[in-house]
């Protein structure tokens, strides 16, 4: 309990200077703060506790050999649990289970917020903030898209527009939430996880 206390106590960007520098009381600290949650979060999907902790072992193996890549706003949460994710989705397609793919990111981002629910309101709120900043119609079509699930075609037809000014008027959505998410800290990706279980509440 102490070395997670000491862990928190670090921000992230005093973390990555000293994993930077080669510290790897740094690491040690993130392990054993991120580590247990990330086995949890790979065991209910993989089933499996050897896979689950081969996975946690390759996402700390690629943080520490990529350390000196890393962006100066990484949020480690976020970026461990991204990592995770990517070699869950790995394991099941090598498992020929092709139709993860399709439903795991809502799913997996749900389960791991559950680990801690104030950040997940957070994040939550960061996120219909950010959808007030947008003009309308471009909110519009990138609510029926990323929350309803419609396709851009589909939009196009209820909204009376061309599939063209969808496709359009989604890249300008994006790159503006990409934008806005970074500088509080965020990954777009992360929150675009979010958006269905948003749409249900």
């Amino acid at each position: 309990m102490l070395h997670l206390k000491v862990a928190r106590e670090f921000s992230d960007s005093d973390c990555l200077a000293r994993l930077r520098a080669g510290d790897d009381q740094a690491f040690d600290l993130l392990f054993q703060q991120f580590a247990p949650g990330l086995c949890r979060f790979a065991f209910q999907h993989l089933k499996s506790h050897a896979e689950a902790e081969e996975i946690v072992q390759e996402c700390f193996l690629k943080l520490w050999q990529r350390r000196h890549q890393l962006e100066e706003n990484t949020i480690f949460k976020g970026y461990l649990y991204q990592a995770a994710y990517h070699g869950i989705l790995n394991q099941l397609r090598r498992q020929q289970y092709w139709a993860f793919e399709d439903i795991a990111p809502n799913t997996l981002f749900a389960e791991a917020s559950t680990i801690d629910s104030i950040e997940y309101q957070e994040l939550e709120k960061l996120y219909k903030a950010a959808l007030e900043q947008l003009p309308p119609k471009r909110r519009q079509i990138f609510t029926l898209s990323r929350q309803e699930g419609l396709s851009y075609t589909k939009i196009a037809q209820t909204l009376n527009i061309s599939v063209k000014s969808v496709e359009t008027q989604m890249a300008h959505a994006l790159k503006f939430l990409r934008s806005y998410f970074r500088s509080h800290g965020t990954i777009l990706t992360m929150v675009l996880m979010l958006l269905s279980t948003i749409g249900r509440k």
